[in-house]
């Protein structure tokens, strides 16, 4: 079911829960600008507030995932103060911030190259998929800049080591490269068929257990394991097991039967079919 909106540089759509934002500015290579960025946010944040979406893919229409930033955009950023450099910035960080805190599993699916800004997307995203003949850039130091906004999320999926070698080195790398430094989990030339089993996997699973999830990854991200780390942990358990999903969970496997939720993604993916068929 195509999502009716006003995009001009997106797409959005919802089938039996799983949403698709698809990046569609194919004669731009997929680059975005201010507007496009806009967009994005606003379709993320739109995802969050739907009940019936359960799940995020991130694609891309064309022959490339995104080129990153458009020229004309930076031309216009060459011309910018600070300030308005710096309310510039503060967008694409809402981006990226949005993602990766979206409370649902969240998917990316990359062919071809992606440069620059289109790496945080794809390491803000809890699956990333690409294709053999996708590639990856970290190409602003060539341009005399930085990956700056998008830098806590690339370092955070391929580390601080590998991060300074392709910051610092601008080159082009493989699927491959990019499946061994973490930016991505799996190669396949058949993206929706590799996205599948996740897919189903997140359907089979507790919403409020896999956002919980979420949150609770990005709180150990320092790795600081101490006082307050154990009891932050023992709280969470504590307050989830006593939570109406986390009783129904436990229930439900005590008592040999399928939880609510599961029930309740069979309904909804029954009437957005239906919406869809209207």
């Amino acid at each position: 079911m195509a999502i009716a909106n006003p995009y001009q540089y997106i797409q959005c759509q919802l089938n039996q829960g799983v949403g698709e934002l698809i990046l569609d500015r194919v004669e731009k290579h997929n680059a975005f600008d201010e507007v496009m960025i806009n967009e994005m946010i606003t379709a993320i944040e739109a995802f969050d507030e739907n009940d019936q979406c359960q799940q995020l893919i991130l694609r891309a229409n064309g022959k490339n995932f995104s080129a990153g930033a458009d020229l004309n955009w930076m031309r216009k950023q060459a011309k910018m103060d600070f300030e308005q450099n710096l309310n510039d910035a503060h967008e694409l960080a809402k981006l990226m911030h949005v993602l990766d805190k979206f409370p649902k599993p969240t998917i990316a699916l990359v062919n071809g190259a992606a440069f620059g800004g289109a790496l945080g997307l794809i390491c803000c995203c809890d699956i990333a998929i690409a294709n053999e003949r996708a590639s990856f850039c970290l190409s602003e130091v060539k341009l005399g800049l930085i990956p700056a906004v998008i830098s806590p999320y690339v370092v955070r999926a391929m580390g601080n080591r590998q991060a300074r070698r392709y910051m610092l080195t601008a080159e082009r790398f493989s699927a491959t490269v990019a499946l061994t430094h973490q930016i991505i989990h799996e190669v396949n030339d058949d993206l929706d068929a590799a996205a599948q089993p996740f897919i189903e996997a997140f359907n089979a699973n507790s919403p409020q257990g896999m956002a919980w999830v979420k949150t609770l990854v990005s709180h150990l991200e320092d790795g600081v394991i101490n006082d307050a780390t154990l009891a932050h942990t023992s709280e969470q358990i504590a307050r989830i097991r006593v939570s109406d999903e986390g009783q129904e969970g436990l229930n439900a496997f005590f008592e040999k039967r399928s939880p609510s939720w599961r029930a309740q993604s069979t309904k909804s993916s029954a009437k957005t079919d239906a919406q869809g068929a209207q």
